[in-house]
Protein backbone atom coordinates (compact mmCIF):
# COMPACT_ATOMS: atom_id res chain seq x y z
CA UNK A 1 0.00 0.00 0.00
CA UNK A 2 1.82 3.09 -1.50
CA UNK A 3 -0.67 5.63 0.52
CA UNK A 4 0.55 6.95 3.93
CA UNK A 5 -0.47 4.49 6.98
CA UNK A 6 -0.79 5.50 10.83
CA UNK A 7 2.77 4.29 11.09
CA UNK A 8 4.03 7.04 9.42
CA UNK A 9 2.45 9.83 11.45
CA UNK A 10 3.55 11.77 14.55
CA UNK A 11 0.51 10.92 16.95
CA UNK A 12 1.95 12.21 20.35
CA UNK A 13 -0.17 15.00 21.44
CA UNK A 14 -1.64 15.58 18.08
CA UNK A 15 -5.46 15.83 18.33
CA UNK A 16 -6.20 12.74 15.89
CA UNK A 17 -9.23 12.71 13.96
CA UNK A 18 -10.33 9.34 12.98
CA UNK A 19 -13.45 8.28 10.98
CA UNK A 20 -14.74 4.03 11.75
CA UNK A 21 -17.26 2.76 10.77
CA UNK A 22 -19.60 1.91 14.15
CA UNK A 23 -22.08 1.09 12.29
CA UNK A 24 -23.33 -1.94 14.55
CA UNK A 25 -26.48 -3.29 15.53
CA UNK A 26 -28.33 -1.87 18.43
CA UNK A 27 -31.21 -3.82 20.38
CA UNK A 28 -32.73 -2.44 23.41
CA UNK A 29 -30.50 0.17 23.87
CA UNK A 30 -26.99 -1.61 23.85
CA UNK A 31 -24.58 -2.90 21.14
CA UNK A 32 -25.92 -6.60 19.68
CA UNK A 33 -22.78 -7.14 17.61
CA UNK A 34 -19.19 -5.75 18.40
CA UNK A 35 -17.45 -7.20 15.33
CA UNK A 36 -16.82 -3.81 13.35
CA UNK A 37 -16.12 -2.13 16.82
CA UNK A 38 -13.46 -4.77 17.84
CA UNK A 39 -11.95 -4.43 14.27
CA UNK A 40 -10.88 -0.93 14.83
CA UNK A 41 -9.26 -1.54 18.55
CA UNK A 42 -5.67 -1.89 16.60
CA UNK A 43 -5.77 1.42 15.08
CA UNK A 44 -7.27 2.80 18.33
CA UNK A 45 -4.69 1.43 20.82
CA UNK A 46 -2.21 2.63 18.27
CA UNK A 47 -3.34 5.92 18.61
CA UNK A 48 -4.03 6.20 22.57
CA UNK A 49 -0.51 4.43 23.07
CA UNK A 50 1.37 7.07 21.45
CA UNK A 51 -0.33 9.74 23.42
CA UNK A 52 -2.66 11.04 20.63
CA UNK A 53 -5.53 12.84 21.70
CA UNK A 54 -8.55 10.47 19.79
CA UNK A 55 -11.33 11.96 18.35
CA UNK A 56 -13.76 9.15 16.81
CA UNK A 57 -16.54 10.04 14.13
CA UNK A 58 -18.90 7.03 12.63
CA UNK A 59 -21.92 7.18 11.51
CA UNK A 60 -25.08 5.11 12.52
CA UNK A 61 -27.86 4.20 10.70
CA UNK A 62 -29.93 6.27 8.25
CA UNK A 63 -31.35 9.16 10.82
CA UNK A 64 -31.54 11.57 7.07
CA UNK A 65 -30.46 14.28 8.96
CA UNK A 66 -32.05 14.40 12.00
CA UNK A 67 -31.28 13.82 15.84
CA UNK A 68 -32.94 10.49 16.57
CA UNK A 69 -32.47 8.71 20.32
CA UNK A 70 -32.46 5.35 19.05
CA UNK A 71 -29.54 5.86 16.97
CA UNK A 72 -27.25 7.41 19.22
CA UNK A 73 -23.59 6.28 19.56
CA UNK A 74 -23.79 6.41 23.01
CA UNK A 75 -24.44 2.46 23.65
CA UNK A 76 -21.08 2.19 21.33
CA UNK A 77 -19.24 4.54 23.40
CA UNK A 78 -20.06 2.13 26.29
CA UNK A 79 -19.27 -1.00 24.83
CA UNK A 80 -16.18 0.49 23.43
CA UNK A 81 -14.89 2.14 26.98
CA UNK A 82 -15.89 -2.18 28.26
CA UNK A 83 -13.35 -3.68 25.76
CA UNK A 84 -10.77 -1.01 26.20
CA UNK A 85 -10.85 -0.97 29.79
CA UNK A 86 -10.71 2.82 29.82
CA UNK A 87 -13.51 5.98 29.33
CA UNK A 88 -14.71 6.89 26.28
CA UNK A 89 -16.04 9.89 26.75
CA UNK A 90 -18.90 11.01 24.71
CA UNK A 91 -19.82 14.08 23.02
CA UNK A 92 -23.81 15.84 22.43
CA UNK A 93 -22.99 16.44 18.69
CA UNK A 94 -19.88 15.94 16.27
CA UNK A 95 -19.98 19.67 15.97
CA UNK A 96 -20.47 22.81 17.16
CA UNK A 97 -19.12 25.00 20.56
CA UNK A 98 -19.52 22.30 23.08
CA UNK A 99 -18.13 19.63 20.85
CA UNK A 100 -15.52 21.90 20.46
CA UNK A 101 -14.81 22.41 24.13
CA UNK A 102 -14.56 18.96 24.85
CA UNK A 103 -12.10 18.60 22.06
CA UNK A 104 -9.58 21.12 23.35
CA UNK A 105 -9.91 19.74 27.25
CA UNK A 106 -8.43 16.39 25.75
CA UNK A 107 -5.39 14.89 27.37
CA UNK A 108 -2.91 13.00 25.83
CA UNK A 109 -3.90 9.30 25.41
CA UNK A 110 -7.76 10.07 26.14
CA UNK A 111 -11.02 8.90 23.84
CA UNK A 112 -13.98 11.16 22.56
CA UNK A 113 -16.67 9.60 20.64
CA UNK A 114 -18.44 12.34 18.65
CA UNK A 115 -22.40 11.89 17.95
CA UNK A 116 -24.02 10.27 14.93
CA UNK A 117 -22.25 12.28 11.71
CA UNK A 118 -25.28 11.26 9.92
CA UNK A 119 -27.46 13.65 12.71
CA UNK A 120 -26.63 16.53 10.09
CA UNK A 121 -27.79 16.74 6.32
CA UNK A 122 -24.38 17.89 5.80
CA UNK A 123 -22.66 14.11 6.28
CA UNK A 124 -24.51 12.46 3.10
CA UNK A 125 -24.44 15.27 0.76
CA UNK A 126 -20.71 16.00 1.25
CA UNK A 127 -21.03 19.60 2.38
CA UNK A 128 -18.21 21.56 2.48
CA UNK A 129 -19.04 23.65 5.30
CA UNK A 130 -19.69 20.38 7.56
CA UNK A 131 -16.58 19.27 6.71
CA UNK A 132 -14.83 22.11 7.04
CA UNK A 133 -16.33 22.15 11.13
CA UNK A 134 -15.17 18.33 11.30
CA UNK A 135 -12.16 18.81 9.91
CA UNK A 136 -11.28 21.59 12.60
CA UNK A 137 -11.40 19.67 15.22
CA UNK A 138 -8.39 17.65 14.22
CA UNK A 139 -4.97 17.93 13.72
CA UNK A 140 -4.28 14.86 11.81
CA UNK A 141 -6.84 12.64 10.02
CA UNK A 142 -6.83 8.40 9.93
CA UNK A 143 -9.76 6.62 7.96
CA UNK A 144 -10.20 3.04 9.23
CA UNK A 145 -13.76 3.04 8.31
CA UNK A 146 -13.19 0.77 5.20
CA UNK A 147 -17.08 -0.07 5.06
CA UNK A 148 -17.84 3.64 4.42
CA UNK A 149 -14.81 4.36 2.72
CA UNK A 150 -16.54 3.65 -0.92
CA UNK A 151 -19.02 7.04 0.18
CA UNK A 152 -18.56 10.49 -0.46
CA UNK A 153 -19.29 11.50 2.46
CA UNK A 154 -18.37 15.18 4.72
CA UNK A 155 -16.01 12.27 7.40
CA UNK A 156 -14.69 10.67 4.87
CA UNK A 157 -14.04 12.44 1.74
CA UNK A 158 -14.87 16.17 3.00
CA UNK A 159 -12.28 16.18 5.57
CA UNK A 160 -9.44 14.19 3.93
CA UNK A 161 -9.59 17.15 1.70
CA UNK A 162 -8.72 19.42 4.33
CA UNK A 163 -6.25 17.63 6.29
CA UNK A 164 -2.50 18.44 5.84
CA UNK A 165 -1.78 14.94 6.90
CA UNK A 166 -4.43 12.05 6.12
CA UNK A 167 -3.71 8.16 6.66
CA UNK A 168 -5.24 4.87 6.81
CA UNK A 169 -5.60 3.26 9.94
CA UNK A 170 -4.48 -0.53 10.29
CA UNK A 171 -8.18 -2.17 9.32
CA UNK A 172 -8.31 0.03 6.24
CA UNK A 173 -4.85 -0.44 5.59
CA UNK A 174 -5.24 -4.66 6.20
CA UNK A 175 -8.78 -4.89 3.67
CA UNK A 176 -7.06 -2.67 1.22
CA UNK A 177 -4.27 -5.02 0.55
CA UNK A 178 -6.56 -8.30 0.52
CA UNK A 179 -8.72 -6.94 -1.76
CA UNK A 180 -5.79 -5.41 -4.49
CA UNK A 181 -4.38 -9.30 -4.21
CA UNK A 182 -7.83 -10.72 -5.58
CA UNK A 183 -7.34 -8.36 -8.06
CA UNK A 184 -4.01 -8.32 -9.11
CA UNK A 185 -2.05 -11.58 -8.04
CA UNK A 186 -4.89 -14.12 -6.71
CA UNK A 187 -3.79 -17.32 -8.03
CA UNK A 188 -6.61 -19.28 -10.37
CA UNK A 189 -9.01 -21.00 -10.20
CA UNK A 190 -10.83 -18.94 -7.57
CA UNK A 191 -14.23 -18.33 -6.81
CA UNK A 192 -15.74 -14.51 -5.01
CA UNK A 193 -18.99 -14.57 -2.60
CA UNK A 194 -20.58 -11.30 -2.32
CA UNK A 195 -22.95 -10.87 0.63
CA UNK A 196 -25.22 -8.61 2.75
CA UNK A 197 -27.54 -5.76 1.42
CA UNK A 198 -27.32 -2.85 -0.65
CA UNK A 199 -25.79 -4.45 -3.71
CA UNK A 200 -25.91 -0.99 -5.81
CA UNK A 201 -23.13 -0.37 -3.31
CA UNK A 202 -21.26 -3.30 -4.53
CA UNK A 203 -22.02 -3.17 -8.42
CA UNK A 204 -18.51 -1.40 -9.34
CA UNK A 205 -16.85 -3.77 -7.33
CA UNK A 206 -18.61 -6.79 -9.19
CA UNK A 207 -17.85 -5.41 -12.09
CA UNK A 208 -14.48 -5.20 -11.96
CA UNK A 209 -14.09 -9.00 -10.15
CA UNK A 210 -16.32 -10.36 -13.58
CA UNK A 211 -13.47 -10.55 -15.39
CA UNK A 212 -11.08 -11.99 -13.19
CA UNK A 213 -12.87 -14.63 -11.05
CA UNK A 214 -13.27 -18.01 -12.37
CA UNK A 215 -16.73 -18.40 -10.86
Amino acid sequence: MDRLTIDDLELSGKRVLTRVDFNVPLENGAVANAARIEATLPTIEKIIGQGGRLILMSHLGRPKGEAKPELSLRPVAEKLAGLLNREVKMAPDCVGPEVEKMVAALQDGEILLLENTRFHKGETANDPEFARQLAALGEVYVNDAFGAAHRAHASTVGVAKLMKEAAAGYLLKKEVENLSKLLESAEKPYVVILGGAKVSDKLRVIHNLVTRVSA
